[in-house]
C-alpha cells in the first residue's frame, strides 16, 4: 500500500502543475515540411487524406499532433505530455535513447472518423486506436469529454515506445487502465472534485482462468471485451499493490518474452508458489465488493 500512496502523491503533484497550464492558449502551429519527424505507419497517410486540406500539425517534446482545431488539440497535448511523465516515473524508466516522437491524430468530425475506420478495417465500438506507435483518436469539440479513455490510449504510445519488443495483451491493455484510472482521478480531485480510481469488480460468472487471460494475442469476441479489460486492469493492480518493485521486474522479463511462471516465482517468491496458487488469491481481489453498495457507489 505505501507504493499506491506515492504513486497518488506523485500524481497529484504532477496533475496540479498540469492543471496550471493554460489550455486555452493554442498549440503553436508548424508546416507539415517542417516537422521533425515524419509517421511511417501507413494508417497515418490514410489518415491525412481524409480533407487533406483540413489537417494542421504542431509539435511538443514527445508527440506531434495533426488536428483541425488548435483548441481541440491543445488541451489533448497537455494530457499526453503529463502521462508521459508520469508513466516514466511510474514505471522508473528513462527515456530511451533515440527515442522518437508518437503522432496523434485527432478527427472532429464523427464521418470522418467512420471513413477512417473503414480504411483501418477498425472495430465499429473503436474511439481511439493505437496501431504500430500512433494515436487516432475522435474528439467531437461540441463535447466535454471526462474519463480515462485519451489517457488510455496515451498509456498505449507511450508503453509501446518504452518496451519496443511488445508486452502481453493483457499486461498491455491492464497497464493502460491501471495508470489512466488512477490519473484520471487525481486529476480530479487536484480540480477539487471527490474522486478515486474505479477498478471495477468481476462477474463470478464472468472471470477468466489466468491460463485464459493470459492466451489472448488479440482482442477477444465483443461480449469477452468488458470482462477482458476489467480483469486485466484488476491483476495489474493486484500484482502492483502486492510488491511493486516485484512487480517492476515482472514488467521487464515480460517485455523480454520470458514465461509468466518463470518471471512470477523468480520475482515473488514469498508471494506465489506458481500461477494456481496467483489465481487463488487473485480470484478473491477480482470479485470482491461485486455487486454491493460499495460497488455502486465507487462508479463514476
Amino acid at each position: 500500500m505505501r507504493s499506491l500512496s506515492i504513486f497518488t502523491m506523485l500524481l497529484l503533484s504532477a496533475l496540479s502543475a498540469a492543471a496550471q497550464i493554460n489550455e486555452s492558449s493554442s498549440l503553436p502551429e508548424i508546416e507539415f515540411s517542417q516537422l521533425s519527424q515524419r509517421d511511417p505507419n501507413p494508417l497515418g497517410e490514410k489518415a491525412l487524406a481524409i480533407q487533406p486540406e483540413q489537417w494542421k500539425h504542431a509539435e511538443t517534446e514527445h508527440f506531434i499532433y495533426h488536428f483541425a482545431h488548435g483548441y481541440v488539440a491543445t488541451p489533448v497535448s497537455v494530457e499526453a505530455e503529463f502521462h508521459y511523465r508520469v508513466i516514466a516515473k511510474e514505471l522508473e524508466r528513462e527515456q530511451p535513447p533515440g527515442d522518437i516522437k508518437s503522432h496523434i491524430y485527432i478527427f472532429e468530425r464523427p464521418e470522418e472518423w467512420q471513413q477512417f475506420q473503414s480504411y483501418g478495417n477498425l472495430e465499429k465500438w473503436t474511439g481511439g486506436i493505437h496501431s504500430e506507435g500512433s494515436l487516432f483518436i475522435k474528439r467531437d469539440p461540441a463535447y466535454k469529454f471526462s474519463g480515462n479513455l485519451l489517457g488510455h490510449e496515451i498509456v498505449h504510445l507511450v508503453m509501446h515506445r518504452f518496451y519496443t519488443s511488445g508486452i502481453p495483451r493483457w499486461l498491455d491493455e491492464g497497464l493502460a487502465q491501471y495508470i489512466s484510472k488512477d490519473a484520471h482521478a487525481s486529476y480530479q480531485r487536484a480540480r477539487g472534485y471527490l474522486s478515486k480510481p474505479h477498478s471495477e469488480a468481476i462477474a463470478p460468472n464472468e472471470f477468466m482462468p489466468l491460463c485464459l487471460l493470459f492466451g489472448f494475442t488479440t482482442y477477444p469476441s465483443s461480449e469477452k471485451v468488458h470482462p477482458f479489460y476489467n480483469e486485466s486492469e484488476r491483476l495489474v493492480r493486484f500484482l502492483a499493490e502486492t510488491d511493486k518493485p516485484s512487480f517492476l521486474k515482472l514488467l521487464d522479463a515480460l517485455a523480454r518474452h520470458q514465461p509468466f511462471e518463470t518471471a512470477l516465482t523468480q520475482f515473488y517468491p514469498a508471494n506465489f508458489a506458481n500461477v494456481r496458487a496467483l489465481e487463488e488469491k487473485f480470484r478473491g481481489y477480482a470479485l470482491k465488493d461485486f455487486g454491493t453498495t460499495l460497488q455502486q457507489a465507487s462508479n463514476p
